[in-house]
């Protein structure tokens, strides 16, 4: 999962040393070097590009700082303001991603995954209206409620933007992408058909007419029954699955040839001992009848010690 990086000692050297987040995104050698750190730990089977989902806001001219402690702080837009928007991502920026991309592919071994994303547009969304992280997103639902026509004008500036940037990381050398709409599960009704499926599902037909041969994970994180719904409108991709969903309920829910990710608990991870082997049990034994991308339901923790991953990594291939 993405923020791999924050548990290893050899990231926050890293990290103290750059000075900012946006500096990490933005400088080749160390967002490749970030993008590499677990991968020469423990050898994972993919690696997943340092960035972060706002690179494209910003690429399309809003401001951006990361503040310590705080998290990111984004220059709003509304209703009246979305024209703001860039019609196309900012070259300078993006290229640097792409240069990360393509010195990563360069040292990854041959076997070895290399996954690009970026954030589900409906999310991205609701920093932009914040202005950053807000509880039950009030300011992207009261701004779709009250003027959809300028709300899906921002929706599909980031869906085109998406589009774009994906292609650029694959071009690059991007093996497979994931798009990670982590707010999904705070729609309800027609509003997750129309700005989380609908989305997402013109991502994945545009990006396929391009890049055929690419795989494309899709993250609906908490769409809990509209799982459903959402393979229906966005067919033919692998499922990220966070924590609360069940392998029965999975099993009900989704045909067995779908692929799905995921989708131990982060705070598991953290106990360690026997709660973990019992949670490595359940997830490898609940998802063993269909094609299953082992992985957290969500980031894993800063605090999440070592020796556990090591441990999960082990017991997982001790499995295979």
């Amino acid at each position: 999962m993405r923020q791999a990086g924050r548990y290893l000692p050899e990231y926050r050297e890293l990290r103290r040393r750059a000075g900012s987040f946006l500096d990490l995104c933005y400088t080749p050698d160390l967002a490749a070097e970030i993008t590499l750190q677990p991968i020469r730990r423990f050898g994972f089977d993919a690696a997943i590009l340092f960035s972060d989902i706002l690179i494209i806001p910003h690429a399309l001219g809003l401001q951006l700082d990361f503040v310590e402690g705080e998290g990111p702080r984004l220059e709003t837009l509304d209703a009246k303001s979305v024209g703001r928007l860039r019609d196309q991502l900012a070259g300078d920026k993006t290229r640097r991603v792409y240069e990360a991309v393509a010195k990563v592919r360069d040292q990854l071994p041959a076997e070895t995954t290399l996954i690009g994303f970026v954030g589900g547009p409906w999310t991205v969304a609701t920093y932009i209206a914040a202005g950053g992280s807000s509880s039950d997103h009030p300011e992207a639902k009261s701004w779709a409620r009250n003027d959809p026509a300028s709300f899906r004008t921002l929706i599909q500036r980031l869906v085109d933007a998406s589009v774009d940037h994906l292609s650029g990381q694959i071009s690059a050398g991007a093996e497979a992408v994931q798009i990670f709409d982590s707010w999904a599960g705070e729609l309800e009704g027609e509003d997750f058909q129309l700005w989380c499926i609908e989305p997402i599902a013109e991502i994945v037909t545009r990006l396929r007419a391009k890049h055929p041969q690419i795989p494309v994970i899709a993250f609906p994180r908490g769409a809990g029954e509209r799982l459903k719904s959402f393979v229906a409108g966005v067919p033919d991709v692998a499922i990220g699955l966070d924590t609360r969903e069940t392998p029965e309920a999975v099993s009900r829910l989704l045909p067995a040839y779908i692929p799905v990710q995921g989708n131990l608990d982060p705070e598991v991870l953290i106990a360690g001992g026997d709660a973990l082997d019992r949670e490595i049990d359940r997830v490898l034994e609940g998802f063993s009848g269909r094609p299953h991308i082992f992985n957290l339901g969500h980031g894993i923790k800063p605090q999440t010690p070592i020796a556990h991953v090591e441990r999960l990594v082990t017991r997982v291939r001790e499995s295979a």
